[in-house]
């Protein structure tokens, strides 16, 4: 049976996001708070951890601001990722920890402990639930209400049967449900569109078609408004966002191998020194060749329902696999 620790971690928000997050309760409406908040880490391992593993745990977990001087009070939100899914954050975590030592970390996980204190008014469960709503983002986080319930983190589930969303017997109001419990993030535009459709088409649509139309249909993948149309006032304008971005390479070119091109360009480099085996003789030296630069124009920013608000949660990976321009053929320079 699996082991579940929890590790208290340093002072999650500055002080400029506190102040914002008490600046939001005000404008919702709700009593005068306060408010603090903590990184919590909980781990799950196939076995007891020894004191030195412990130690080598604790060390890695231990980054960013110190932890608060004194234990804060109050009531307790706990933000974790949405139960059931496993965070980009964790998978770096847990590789890293693995990499150390710690064969038997299962899962690293993080959620961030606010404590809410209040001016001796007790929060009413509306009032809870407009906090819970300014604390977290509902399509990736979810709310607990104790540290000891962050162990639903890990329970392992069986993978579930494909469901269908019930549009010809429900209407929009049924895509709309599955939008909200899903978490797709379709628009009005995206929900009018799936409902005639699959009206037309006189089927339901399956939960996985559904999760992947909004994958597919994200400005990650399709770019909606990079390339939009721009209308002001009425008028259509001549160029897109990504039109007006192209027309700066246009105005000067001098310098650039290949540009716009699976999201990358290249632009001419220097003559530097590099150091690797010779084919004909298979020894190491250096030879003086030109270098180029690669340039990258990276959709892992843009959010998708998975990822709304961190948006690059893909990280380096993704950035890796999509380095893909056209192989540059370089003609000689003279030095």
């Amino acid at each position: 049976m699996s082991t579940i620790l929890k590790l208290r971690g340093g002072a999650a928000l500055s002080q400029f996001r506190l102040e914002k997050l008490l600046a939001a309760a005000q404008e919702a409406g709700l009593p005068e708070i306060s408010l603090k908040a903590e990184f919590w880490h909980f781990a799950e391992s196939e076995s007891e951890l020894s004191t030195e593993q412990q130690g080598i745990l604790g060390k890695l977990l231990n980054y960013g601001e110190a932890p608060y001087a004194e234990a804060p009070q109050g009531e307790l939100f706990l933000v974790t990722p949405r139960l059931g899914t496993l965070s980009p954050w964790a998978s770096k975590a847990t590789d890293i920890a693995r990499h150390c030592g710690l064969e038997q970390v299962l899962r690293i996980e993080r959620g961030t402990a606010y404590w809410v204190s209040t001016a001796g008014v007790s929060l009413s469960e509306e009032a809870r639930q407009v906090l819970a709503g300014l604390l977290h983002d509902r399509m990736t986080e979810t709310v607990l209400g104790s540290l000891d319930d962050a162990d639903k983190l890990f329970v392992h589930m069986d993978p579930q049967p494909l469901t269908s969303v019930d549009i010809l017997g429900g209407g929009r109001a049924a895509l709309e449900a599955a939008n909200r419990s899903l978490g797709l993030a379709l628009s009005e535009d995206e929900i009018v569109y799936l409902v005639e459709n699959f009206t037309r088409m006189g089927r339901n649509p399956t939960d996985v078609e559904l999760m992947m139309f909004a994958q597919a249909n994200s400005e990650h993948c399709r770019h909606k408004i990079f390339n939009a149309q721009f209308v002001i006032d009425g008028v259509e304008q001549g160029k897109s966002l990504f039109r007006m971005i192209r027309d700066t390479h246009d105005a000067h070119p001098e310098g650039t191998l290949v540009a716009y091109k699976d999201n990358a360009s290249v632009i001419e480099g220097a003559f530097i020194d590099r150091f690797y085996p010779a084919p004909e003789t298979a020894e190491y030296g250096f030879t003086t060749e030109p270098t180029d630069i690669l340039m990258k124009v990276e959709t892992h920013n843009h959010p998708t329902a998975i990822s709304p608000f961190p948006g690059a949660s893909t990280g380096s990976g993704g950035e890796i696999r999509d380095e893909a321009p056209p192989v540059v053929v370089r003609v000689p320079r003279l030095a």
